[in-house]
């Protein structure tokens, strides 16, 4: 067995792992764990195609249907990442269009074969569909983005979960085309050098896909994608909401609640008393800011006021404002201030 053969074969075993851990890990999650389990299950199928070539090439159903069930991949995906993303997002029998391409092909495979014009059709299509698919993919991660910002004070793990996982996959697939491209150009001459790099870059990510899933198995959290398309408020009906903008502002200032870093716009309207949509669209519209960027005001103010009269450390001050990553503080306090939480501190020192 080659070195890429044996690499692709460690990763499919990974890859299996994890489809094991997700199909028998029971959370909340559960919708979301199976569709990403079908999406490894069909990366591994793509991937046993290094060392179990020549068992498809010479079992013409088995190849049909290897080929077809590819289809489903980048699809898979899509869902998978609008299932995680959002609440009302819902996996039914609505769903089996995007399987569409997968039993055109089957069908078009099993009545003419695998001829080569068919092939070519073949690789068209899968290469536009996954183009199509991971523009929308990044287009939903952008709308999730946006919501979870209205909605929650932290940064979001499961943003950057994600989009980690989206970019890996583009940077995988689009190496293949490249590498299909350059192979084309020269005669169809192969790369052992090239299959190689990509067979260590497909081993890592099943490492890191499995390292992470298995540490952050509750990694998720949702938020209704409805909310992004809720009515806005406008002209002289912003006036009754001026008595609750100052009841508000006047809680932040007494009882401090953007020190807890797990606050959230709902525990906020609990906190108030004023209805969790209310107070969203007092902060969204009336104030003029994202609930994230609302909140990290109060807590960079906090922090500026620590550095110049606490003997704190930087990082206990982060904690103690409500900040639970140094980069997400420093980040936030550089955009407030133009600089560096240890360049303000000996500024003001």
């Amino acid at each position: 067995m080659s070195e890429v053969a044996s690499i692709s074969l460690i990763s499919v075993f990974l890859f299996l792992l994890l489809t094991a851990f997700l199909i028998f890990n029971n959370s909340e999650n559960r919708v979301a764990n199976l569709l990403f389990a079908t999406f490894l299950f069909v990366t591994s199928i793509e991937l046993s195609g290094q060392f179990l070539g020549d068992f498809y090439r010479s079992n013409a159903i088995i190849n049909k249907l290897h080929l077809a069930v590819l289809l489903t991949q980048i699809p898979l995906f899509y869902c998978y990442i609008k299932r995680v993303c959002f609440s009302d997002f819902k996996v039914d029998i609505r769903l089996a269009w995007h399987a569409l391409p997968a039993i055109a092909f089957l069908m078009l495979f099993l009545i003419f074969n695998v001829s080569q014009q068919i092939e070519i059709a073949y690789i068209i299509v899968i290469q536009a569909q996954f183009y199509t698919y991971i523009v929308l993919i990044f287009l939903e991660l952008f709308k999730y983005k946006g919501i979870h910002h209205k909605y929650y004070s932290l940064h979001s793990k499961t943003y950057k979960w994600l989009m980690t996982i989206a970019i890996v996959f583009l940077i995988g697939n689009t190496t293949v085309l490249i590498r299909g491209i350059f192979e084309a150009a020269n005669n169809f001459q192969k790369f052992p050098m090239l299959n190689l790099a990509i067979a260590l870059f497909a081993l890592a990510a099943a490492s890191w896909f499995v390292l992470n899933t298995m540490r952050n198995p509750e990694l998720f959290t949702r938020v209704n994608e409805s909310l992004a398309n809720a009515k806005q408020d406008k002209g002289n009906d912003m006036d009754a909401f001026q008595e609750e903008v100052e009841q508000l502002l006047g809680y932040m200032q007494a009882h401090k609640p953007y020190l807890d870093e797990t606050l959230t716009l709902h525990d906020l309207a609990l906190k108030t008393e004023i209805p969790t949509k209310r107070l969203s669209i007092l902060i969204n519209q009336k104030i003029g800011k994202h609930f994230f960027d609302f909140i990290n005001e109060y807590r960079i103010e906090e922090s500026k006021r620590l550095l110049k009269e606490s003997e704190l450390t930087i990082q206990q001050i982060m904690y103690e404002v409500g900040f639970n990553s140094k980069s997400s503080f420093n980040t936030a306090f550089k955009k407030s201030t133009s600089l560096t939480p240890s360049a303000f501190r000996k500024l003001t020192a």
